[in-house]
């Protein structure tokens, strides 16, 4: 069921549809887009931005956290028909101009059967449109450890493991961090709900995702808002103590 959640956080909302999350966060200035989901989000998209009176042409950017093909979904659309610049770390972005070319640690055709609750999951994920995702390659180069001009102003933080380029935002006046698939509270690859990284079956390196969480510990965030799953309001140590006893799988 698709849902449009106002205010996760301050001036941030929620798209949720098949499992897959994106946000929408606003502020004087404008708006942006932090990952683009799935296709059939677009409407949802539209719709949220009506609710919250605004329209695209101030729509500022779309920041992927990585190019994955569940978060880059909508992403060339906004740039064709609203001019959006479209903002990735450099080492992903290939990978969002070709969001299906990657090679997690294990097989991630097989992984699932090993997992059977995650078939439902990625069921309504194919429904919702994650087979036919088209890339984005005009894009621009997304920089860690800067807090970029645009609304929200967020600041970036690099979380390599999921992929080489993921990268997570930190809205420190919002006490929020948008974690992408750097933690989740919900993995579609194993239906296993809980503070966690993302399976091997669609992770580069477990292990390097692990080393990663030092870094959402460090931001001290109270609000954690994932690519995957509910908005976690423990705080950024507590969600990483569990993840880190959940470890990689």
């Amino acid at each position: 069921m698709a849902m449009l959640v106002p205010r996760v956080a301050d001036g941030v909302h929620l798209i949720t549809h098949a499992y897959v999350n994106c946000y929408v966060v606003e502020d004087d200035d404008g708006v942006i887009l932090v990952d683009a989901g799935l296709p059939s989000m677009w409407p949802m998209l539209v719709e949220l931005l009506e609710s919250v009176n605004r329209t695209p042409d101030e729509v500022r950017a779309l920041v992927l956290t990585h190019g994955h093909f569940d978060h880059v979904g909508f992403a060339l659309r906004a740039h064709r028909e609203w001019g959006t610049p479209v903002l990735v770390h450099r080492e992903d972005a290939r990978l969002a101009a070709h969001p299906y070319r990657y090679r997690p640690q294990r097989n991630r055709f097989l992984y699932p059967f090993t997992h059977p609750g995650s078939l439902p999951k990625l069921g309504r994920m194919a429904a919702a449109g994650a087979l036919m995702v088209r890339g984005v390659g005009d894009t621009r180069p997304l920089g860690p450890g800067t807090a970029l001009p645009i609304p929200g102003s967020p600041k970036v933080i690099h979380t390599p493991g999921h992929t080489d380029g993921h990268c997570i935002l930190h809205l420190p006046g919002r006490d929020a961090l948008l974690t992408g698939d750097a933690i989740v509270t919900l993995d579609p690859y194993t239906g296993r709900a809980g503070a966690q990284i993302v399976a091997s079956a669609a992770t580069k390196s477990t292990a390097q995702a692990l080393a990663s969480l030092d870094a959402i510990a460090t931001t001290g965030a109270r609000i954690l808002l994932p690519g995957h799953g509910e908005p976690w309001t423990r705080g950024a140590e507590r969600a990483v103590a569990e993840a880190l006893r959940i470890g990689a799988h």
